[in-house]
């Protein structure tokens, strides 16, 4: 009886033993399938610091091309806007938002790039309304976002989803999130285009009133557009460094005045 006993008691044990660590086993293993898949859980879960996707994109862009080759520039009404639109889609939608290079719109801006007239290229930083409203005023001049694919895009936000699943409507990633995000990556993109087509006089309008400096070496201005120009091409460039409206002595100047009729510089 004893004997039995005994055999019965170690027989109860093992099969404990068995169940714990076939337990172990599992546990382990849930534990790795967790850790392998932390990353993918972390990106469906993401909600970006930026943005959304702007509404009715594709409606807005289409819009843009046909109003700027009909109104603006009839010289390029050889653009199929259609093709375009498709171009620019096809680089970031059902794409990681953090995976997206600048060379993939390189389809994009073979189908918008156009010739800059020469001694027209004006370049910007922190200039963004001043230069603006001055290239309007002045037909002379032309911005970035005064080419085809600058006013594509211009004031515009997109991106795709992380786990590939159509546009993002509801947040986009900032540069600090990730420097290949859609919106940095055809800004540069579209800045060395710009700055590739310059030639004869280029003119960089720059802020003199601004904290850090009026030449940020972190711009795009900096890293990538005078990197870009084409020496061969550029025979001057030409640098106004803008105060604000008591300091100017430009052809700013006036349009300023007129937006601050009652400053002492301008009686």
């Amino acid at each position: 009886m004893k004997t039995c006993g005994r055999h019965s008691y170690w027989q109860q044990t093992s099969v404990v033993r068995q169940v714990a660590f076939t337990l172990l086993v599992f546990l382990i293993n849930l534990l790795s399938a967790h850790t392998d898949n932390s990353s993918d859980i972390a990106k469906l879960q993401t909600e970006w610091h930026g943005p959304g996707t702007t509404l009715d994109l594709k409606e807005i862009i289409l819009g843009r091309c046909y109003n700027y080759i009909r109104t603006i520039n009839p010289a390029l009404n050889y653009v199929n806007c259609t093709n375009v639109w498709e171009a620019f889609q096809n680089v970031f939608v059902n794409k990681d938002p953090c995976d997206i290079k600048k060379e993939d719109y390189s389809d994009f801006m073979e189908l918008t790039r156009h010739p800059i007239p020469c001694g027209m290229s004006v370049f910007w930083s922190k200039t963004n309304k001043l230069v603006h409203d001055y290239a309007r005023v002045i037909a002379h001049y032309m911005t970035l976002e005064q080419t085809l694919y600058g006013y594509l895009a211009d004031k515009l936000k997109w991106c795709g989803k992380i786990h590939g699943e159509g546009i993002d409507y509801k947040s986009c990633p900032t540069r600090k999130q990730c420097s290949n995000n859609p919106l940095s990556s055809f800004w540069s993109q579209a800045s060395k285009t710009f700055a590739g087509e310059a030639c004869g006089n280029v003119t960089l309008m720059l802020n003199g009133s601004v904290g850090g400096g009026a030449f940020r070496e972190d711009s795009l201005l900096a890293t990538v557009e005078i990197p870009n120009l084409n020496k061969d091409n550029v025979t001057l460039v030409q640098i106004w460094v803008m105060d604000d409206v008591t300091g100017i002595d430009r052809p700013v100047h006036f349009l300023q005045c007129a937006e601050h009729p009652d400053s002492p510089s301008c009686k």
